[in-house]
């Protein structure tokens, strides 16, 4: 079903906690069903590893290769290290890494500050502050309570279906 060009981008944002995972887990399920092919960028602000000690990957990179690609017929996986760790990498860079021309949507969790639409993920048991009225770019929030500041386009946070219909309605068939 991919389209011709870069395929459309949408952020989803909200306090750690709020579900933004699970909810992405249930919507990239969703949506692949359709047979859409879709990319996704998750971004997090603490460390990480996705090597194991003891791995020849994961000792080269600790000898200093800053660039590790692992590669099997079924997988490949890019390790970057960045020297300088003082900044969130950038979507621009993030995205070159992707194969966009086999993708029909690219969900990106987190990035809040990016200049693309997004959809706030609000769970009133966590007892954070909406993010909508001070970011721009929130095309809809997904929550389990009505916001205090108006937005125009609400939908229940547990219905994934109605998600996944914005999603493919705003997206995909635009």
């Amino acid at each position: 079903m991919k389209s011709a060009g870069s395929p459309p981008i949408v952020g989803f944002i909200g306090f750690s906690g709020s579900g933004k995972t699970t909810l992405l887990k249930k919507l990239i399920a969703l949506l692949s069903h359709q047979q859409l092919s879709i990319g996704l960028i998750k971004t997090t602000h603490h460390d990480f590893e996705i090597d194991i000690p003891g791995k020849d990957s994961y000792d080269l990179r600790k000898a200093g290769a800053t660039q590790v690609l692992l590669a099997s017929p079924k997988r490949t996986a890019l390790i970057s290290e960045y020297r300088d760790n003082s900044s969130e990498p950038e979507l621009p860079i993030l995205l070159s890494k992707l194969d966009t021309t086999t993708l029909d949507l690219v969900l990106i969790e987190g990035m809040k500050h990016a200049a693309i639409p997004k959809m706030e993920i609000h769970r009133t048991e966590h007892s954070k502050s909406w993010l909508f009225p001070e970011l721009a770019n929130v095309i809809a929030i997904a929550s389990d309570a009505i916001p205090p500041t108006p937005h125009p386009r609400l939908l229940p946070l547990n219905d994934i279906d109605a998600i996944a219909n914005f999603v493919i309605e705003q997206f995909i068939r635009t």
